[in-house]
């Protein structure tokens, strides 16, 4: 029998951050990952010479030439672990019908941009953004590092940060706000509208209208300035440092262990059962695992209150995706930047499936990810769930799906066919099977204004939840954040 005070279920870096935090805390942990790979979506794997990320691909703050205001560097710095980072600018290009635009994190170079496209559209993009910016001015004085998720919050928000709550007063009413309230505000035109509602749908999977604004304010304080850099190693390099940390102070990670159900009594969680049926018990347990997952499938019907559980699963959630994994010939590709966005149809919904296609380049930055000559390429675009099933049309599926991404990636490397040495496609079916995740999908899409994120607690005396269906965004930030509001709650 293992003495244990907290177990964590699930080894993506909302589960790494908590359980990292509460080993350096002293407590003794124990992460379970049904994956034989850990990092959930920001895992990384190999296929002949070829090293990909999973999911995600762009990172800010994560080196050492500033002090950075990333909550995933915040935690990398208490468990004295650092990355090398390669920093690059445009952070990448966004490509339209109409042509392709460059983006800056400097923001006077991103708006001088604008402006060959629509002079008026730039100066109503600087107001839009000295709006937002004014909110991360107070925002940057409070570090996500001392934040928690109890009632203890407000004594250190008064003793640590009193100065910032001070500035935040005038900012209350941007702070309860969408992007899109904003934006409604400042800008009319419709070029630099579209512009702000994919900049948000990248961000958070959803429209300026859905995504709060105190995300966008944080992106771009922080995009201008500390630039964005590529870890190098890919997003493996952030999680082989989060579980060195974690190992460092004690803790201790099962992965291909998977764990079938959640085990309370009276109310109280008493521990997990894996699925071989042995039983480890523990007085917390943490849930990385969605909260679809969690309370569908994780927990029995009659351990939730009825009410909250059936409220709870109504959840909306962001569509899954497509994805598209190469290893392609390099030669005559020399001027090849690292990010790109494709919209397809302009007259289409951005966030409708196919129409925007994300590609990361990373082989651009650095070499070693691909054999020499080669670079890797990751494209992918949302896709719904339904209607995918293994049946005798899958591959013919898989491949028709993947033309919008394969159409997309023309319009950065035009014979890109020609150069692939190696394919992998991913579907929402790829993504539900490897990630364990509901329906394959991202996180919560839950809209500004159309509801709160449930944070960590839960019902159930002893249950957390950490992760992206517990804080807005569907980056890494958000999620690292949620590990430390767990974890300092815990503390």
């Amino acid at each position: 029998m293992m003495s244990l005070d907290v177990i964590v279920i699930g080894s993506g870096i909302g589960g790494l951050t908590a359980g990292a935090l509460l080993a350096r805390y002293g407590k003794k942990v124990l992460i379970c990952e049904s994956h034989t790979i850990a990092g959930g979506a920001a895992h990384s794997f190999s296929r002949r010479g070829f090293h990909f990320d999973s999911g995600p691909s762009f990172y800010c703050g994560l080196g050492n030439k500033f002090p950075s205001l990333n909550p995933l560097k915040q935690v990398l710095d208490v468990l004295g672990e650092s990355l090398e980072v390669i920093p690059y600018d445009p952070l990448g290009h966004y490509h339209f019908p109409e042509g392709t635009f460059p983006v800056y994190s400097n923001l006077q170079k991103y708006r001088q941009e604008v402006a060959q496209v629509t002079p008026q559209g730039a100066q109503e993009l600087e107001r839009f953004e000295q709006r937002l910016l004014s909110l991360y001015d107070c925002l940057k004085d409070i570090p996500t590092i001392a934040l928690r998720a109890d009632w203890q919050l407000i004594p250190i928000l008064i003793s640590r940060c009193f100065p910032a709550l001070l500035k935040l007063l005038p900012q209350i009413n941007i702070i309860n706000s969408s992007v899109g309230d904003v934006m409604d505000r400042e800008v009319s035109d419709p070029w630099v509208r579209r512009l702000i509602d994919l900049e948000c749908f990248l961000l958070s999977g959803l429209k300026a209208h859905g995504t709060i604004a105190p995300e966008v304010a944080f992106m771009l304080g922080e995009r201008t300035r500390v630039g964005v850099e590529y870890p190098v190693g890919g997003s493996g390099a952030i999680v082989d440092a989060l579980i060195r940390g974690f190992q460092r102070w004690g803790g201790e990670l099962w992965v291909g262990t998977h764990v079938e159900q959640i085990l309370v009594k009276s109310g109280k969680v008493i521990g997990v059962k894996l699925r071989k049926g042995e039983i480890i018990k523990a007085p917390i347990v943490i849930s990385n695992a969605t909260i679809w997952d969690t309370y569908g499938k994780l927990l029995k019907p009659e351990d939730l209150p009825r009410t909250y559980r059936e409220e709870a699963l109504k959840t909306p959630a962001i569509e899954s995706f497509m994805h598209l994994h190469l290893g392609i010939k390099a030669d005559g590709l020399e001027e090849l930047t690292g990010h790109h966005v494709v919209v397809h149809d302009s007259k289409q919904d951005i966030a409708k499936p196919g129409n925007t296609c994300m590609i990361s380049i990373p082989s651009v930055w650095d070499c070693n990810l691909a054999p020499e000559g080669y670079h890797v390429v990751h494209a992918y675009t949302l896709e719904a769930y339904e209607g995918w099933q293994k049946d005798e049309k899958y591959e013919d599926k898989k491949r028709e799906k993947a033309q919008f991404l394969y159409c997309a990636l023309e319009k950065v490397i035009p014979d890109i066919r020609q150069r692939i040495t190696l394919e992998l496609i991913g579907t929402p079916l790829t993504h539900s099977h490897f990630l364990r995740r509901f329906q394959g999908t991202y996180g919560a899409a839950i809209a500004a204004g159309k509801g709160m994120f449930p944070g960590c607690h839960t019902p159930i005396s002893g249950l957390y939840r950490v992760g992206d269906s517990t804080m807005p965004g569907i980056g890494v930030p958000a999620v690292a954040a949620s590990g430390i509001l767990c974890a300092n709650t815990l503390k």
